[in-house]
């Protein structure tokens, strides 16, 4: 039940992994930050065979095109583009309760972290929709818009 550290090794390890996945557009990278399989197989009510299929199409699937869509949105130079900082608003983690996100089991969940990064000159930044707490670390599990279609940047900014 204990709050997750953003400064944890396990979760700036995530980031690393994530970033240099958003830079070099090699989604492979990106799997280490995501929320796990045996994870969502035990915190959602359905069989394992239903939640491993969701887990890949949807979830991993809009992921991956957000991925690829921040990848896109760093234009040209995204191979040279260096990560400034994370902000985690962890003051606004929300303890889920069972049954409120048709979860099973309790979890905290933090809507829109923002990654600062920097292309060329520019300072921009990007927000990563939610992430959600297992076994005491942080995991990104919707990349982009919860609502909105796959490959859409979350309200970036510059």
């Amino acid at each position: 039940m204990a709050l997750p550290s953003s400064q944890s090794a396990q979760w700036q390890r995530a980031l690393a992994d994530f970033w240099q996945a958003v830079r070099t557009d090699d989604t492979v990278a990106a799997i280490p930050a995501f929320f796990p399989l045996s994870a969502y197989q035990q915190v959602k009510p359905m069989s394992a065979q239903a939640a491993d299929y969701d887990w890949h199409t949807r979830l991993v699937g809009h992921y991956l095109l957000d991925l690829r869509a921040l990848h896109t949105w760093l234009g040209p130079h995204a191979a040279s583009a260096r990560l400034l900082g994370v902000d985690v608003p962890e003051k606004t983690a929300t303890w889920v309760r069972v049954g409120a996100e048709y979860n099973k089991l309790r979890y905290w969940r933090v809507y829109n972290t923002r990654m600062r990064v920097s292309v060329g000159s520019r300072v921009r930044s990007f927000g990563i929709a939610s992430i959600i707490s297992w076994r005491g670390e942080w995991y990104v599990v919707h990349l982009g818009s919860t609502t909105g279609p796959p490959g859409t940047v979350l309200d970036p900014l510059g």
